[in-house]
C-alpha cells in the first residue's frame, strides 16, 4: 500500500507530518470523538506549544474534558492520532501528569492525603513495594508546595473540597511529569486555593513543563494563560492569548450562549493589551 505523500514513519514507528512538530509536547491530527455514533469532537488539529500555561475554554458540551481525555486514552477516539513529543502516549506515558475533576474522584477511599501524593511515585517506586523514606519525603515536599503538609495524615474525605484539590494537584506534582493535564482544577475551590493553583502553574512553567487546562472563567484567561483553545466540538481558534482571545473569536465559540460576554470585556481589553 503507497504511504500518503504527506506522511512519513518515524523510527518510533508513528507516522510523523510535516504540519506537526515533534518537539511539541501534544500534537493532535484529525482527532474525531464520537459517544453513540454522535460526533462530540470533530477534526481536531493542534500543536501545544512547550513550556506554556494553555486553557482550553468554551460552552458546555464543547468537548473540553473530552479532548484531554481522549488525549489520554481513556476515551477511546472514532479517528486521528495524538502524540507527545513525537511520541505515543504509551511510550511518553512517564511524562504526562493528570488532575481529573474533582468530583469524578471517590473521596471516600480511606487514605491520607499524603497515601494519594505517593500513588503519583508509583512509576517510580514499583508496583506492589513499599514507599521508602526517599519517596515518601518528596509527597511531603509536594504536599508543602500546595499548603498541606501539615494535613498529610488526616483522612482525604475528612478534607474541604479546596483541601482536597490541592492534594491531587500535589499528587500530579509528585509525578514529575514535563506535561500537565488539569480538568478544571478552579471549580469550587474557595480564593486562597485558587491563589495556590495558579503559584503552582507559574512555578511549572518555570521549570520548563507545560500546562494544559481546562478552564470556565473568561475574566481570567488573560491574568492566568499565555495560550488559548477556544472549543465548541471543532477548535474555533487557538494561539497567543493577546492574539486569539478576541470578542469575535468568543462570539464563534459561544454563539448566542454567550452571557458572560459583557462581563469578559475588560478581560478581552486586557488581552489585547498585552497585559498577561
Amino acid at each position: 500500500m503507497p504511504v500518503h505523500p504527506t506522511i512519513q514513519e518515524s523510527s518510533q514507528g508513528l507516522a510523523t507530518r510535516p504540519e506537526h512538530s515533534a518537539n511539541s509536547p501534544l500534537s493532535i491530527h484529525a482527532m474525531t470523538v464520537a459517544y453513540h455514533r454522535k460526533p462530540v469532537l470533530w477534526d481536531v488539529d493542534y500543536d501545544a506549544p512547550p513550556n506554556k500555561l494553555i486553557a482550553i475554554v468554551g460552552p458546555n458540551g464543547a468537548g473540553k474534558s473530552t479532548l484531554i481525555k481522549s488525549c489520554l486514552g481513556l476515551i477511546p477516539r472514532a479517528s486521528g492520532q495524538v502524540e507527545f513529543w513525537g511520541l505515543s502516549y504509551k511510550q511518553a506515558r512517564s511524562r504526562v501528569g493528570y488532575v481529573p475533576q474533582r468530583e469524578s474522584v471517590d473521596w471516600d477511599f480511606p487514605v491520607s492525603a499524603l497515601d494519594v501524593v505517593c500513588m503519583g511515585r508509583y512509576r517510580m517506586i514499583g508496583w506492589c513495594k513499599p514507599v521508602s523514606k526517599k519517596h515518601k519525603e518528596a509527597a511531603l515536599s509536594c504536599l508543602d508546595q500546595v499548603g498541606m503538609r501539615e494535613f498529610a495524615n488526616r483522612q482525604i474525605s475528612q478534607l474541604s473540597g479546596g483541601q482536597q484539590q490541592r492534594v491531587f494537584l500535589a499528587r500530579a506534582l509528585a509525578q514529575e511529569a514535563d506535561l500537565y493535564f488539569m480538568d478544571e482544577p478552579f471549580a469550587g475551590v474557595d480564593a486562597a486555593t485558587e491563589r495556590a493553583i495558579v503559584q503552582v502553574l507559574r512555578k511549572l512553567k518555570e521549570n520548563n513543563k507545560t500546562v494544559i487546562v481546562v478552564h470556565h472563567d473568561l475574566q481570567t484567561v488573560p491574568d492566568y494563560f499565555d495560550e488559548v483553545i477556544l472549543l465548541n466540538m471543532r477548535v474555533v481558534a487557538a494561539g497567543e492569548v493577546s492574539d486569539v482571545f478576541t470578542s469575535e473569536n468568543l462570539h464563534k465559540t459561544y454563539g448566542g450562549r454567550l452571557t458572560l460576554l459583557a462581563e469578559a470585556a475588560e478581560a478581552v481589553a486586557r488581552a489585547s493589551s498585552g497585559n498577561t
